[in-house]
Order: C-alpha cells, then structure tokens, then sequence
C-alpha cells in the first residue's frame, strides 16, 4: 500500500509541470482563451494533452513545495503563457484594424459583447470570426500543439528557464498589432480617405448641403462596398499575420535561454 502511494505521489510530482505549461497556454491562447470556453472545458482540454504528452518524455521528481519546485511553477506558466501571448497580439491586429474600418465609416458607436476583448465595433467582430476561421482552416491548433510538444525538448522542465531576452522578442512582435491592423485597414481608410475628401469638395461648393446627412450614406456604402471587394486581401493578411505568430511561438521555443 505504501508502495503504491509513493508511486501515485511520483506520478502527480511529474504530471504537474507538463499540465501547468498546457493549463497556462490555453488560458492565453486564442479562441480557446474567451469566457464561451468555460474553465471544465480548458480543465479536460488540459488533462486529455497533458495524458497525451505525458509518456513522451522523461519527467523529473521536483518537490512543488520546495523553491525549486515554486520557481519551476512559475516558469512553466511563465512559459505557456508566452506562448499564447504571440498569438493574442495577432487577434489584437485585427480588432485594431476593424476599429480604424468601423470609426472610418462611422460605425464606432455599434459595438458588440466580445467574450474575449469586451466591447469592440461590429466590424472588429466579423474580422475576429473571419480571423478564427482562417487559423483553423490552416491547421494553427495542430502547429501549436506541435510546438508546445517540442517546447518540452527545447525547454526542459528544471533545466530551461525565461529570460529578460524571451520578453524582449515579445515586445519586439508586439509591434505587429499596428503594423497588422494598418495592413487589414488599409484598402478601406484609403477609399474613404477619398471619399472625404470628395464629401469636403461638394460642402465647399454647396454650402447649404447637410453634411451629416450627405456623408454618412455615402461613408456607410462606400465602406462596405470596400469591404466586400477586399475580403480576399483581407483574409490573405491574416493568413500572414497567423503564419508569422507560429514562427514568432516557434521561433521563442527553439531558441530557449538556459540559465
């Protein structure tokens, strides 16, 4: 009986610290990371990977309550939760560029509940969908829990651990959410950039004109005529931007800093 509860006391030592980098990526990554996901559904998520992954590697006995046990427990989340992070800002590129399309043709004030931003404009809720499709049309959530199975290589648990230069590379992409959004945005804002400037030469030839009246048709038509042209552009940058946040997740995985 002591035998056996030695053994079942081992085996939770080395299961933990594959389920707290699992556990700590999917409460970071997109789509599985928004409030519709309820904790019992991460929780078996976690649990069938972590079953999963479990006997593909040589696990080591750390003792949680020790402090190199409490310091290998924040590494691990540490590690999970960068992992997602790359993607995240992938998800806030394109809710920036719908809230430059959506304030562009005066739909700023139509928001809608996002589970996992809060309130964003209505176009920024379409890209999102759109944007989710498309990462799963790719394959992303195979690649990402192909990396995070390699990242158990790469990232050794009691071995491998964070540094100042891994939040560094994430503050580096972090760049990408404007660069991202403007890239998305950018086919729409220049049309009514146009179309503005058009609005402001009728105004100025026919002062007596309402311009609410007139530009906000013309804004709202123009922007989704726009829209609908450059769906195809559009869905081609954000298969860009998922591509490139793989290779950010991957990238930081291969290339680990070892203290």
């Amino acid at each position: 009986m002591e035998l056996f509860v030695a053994d079942l006391v081992e085996r939770f030592y080395t299961a933990l610290w594959p389920f707290l980098r699992i556990g700590a990526m999917l409460l970071a990554v997109p789509i599985l990371s928004i409030d519709a996901v309820t904790v019992r559904i991460r929780i078996l998520l976690t649990l069938m990977l972590t079953f999963l992954i479990y006997p593909l590697v040589d696990w080591p006995i750390i003792d949680p309550v020790s402090a190199a046990g409490l310091s290998e427990i924040v590494n691990q989340i540490l590690i999970g939760v960068l992992m997602g992070l790359f993607l995240q800002i992938v998800t806030a590129a394109v809710v920036l560029g719908g809230q430059a399309i959506a304030n562009a043709m005066g739909l700023s004030m139509a928001t809608m509940v996002d589970p996992g931003l809060g309130n964003v404009p209505l176009v920024s809720q379409f890209l999102l969908i759109i944007a989710t499709l498309i990462f799963l049309s790719i394959g992303g959530h195979m690649l990402v829990i192909g990396i995070l199975l390699r990242s158990f290589e790469t990232f050794p648990v009691g071995v491998a651990f964070v540094q100042t230069a891994n939040f560094a590379t994430l503050v580096e992409w972090s760049s990408m959410i404007f660069l991202g959004g403007v890239l998305i945005a950018l086919p729409v804002m220049v049309a009514l950039l146009l179309v503005n400037a058009g609005v402001g030469v009728i105004t100025r030839a026919a002062p007596s004109l309402n311009i609410f009246a007139v530009g906000f048709p013309v804004f709202f038509l123009t922007g989704y005529a726009v829209l609908i042209l450059s769906m195809s552009g559009m869905a081609a940058r954000m298969q860009w931007l998922w591509m490139e946040g793989i290779e950010r997740v991957k990238d930081f995985v291969l290339v680990p800093g070892v203290l």
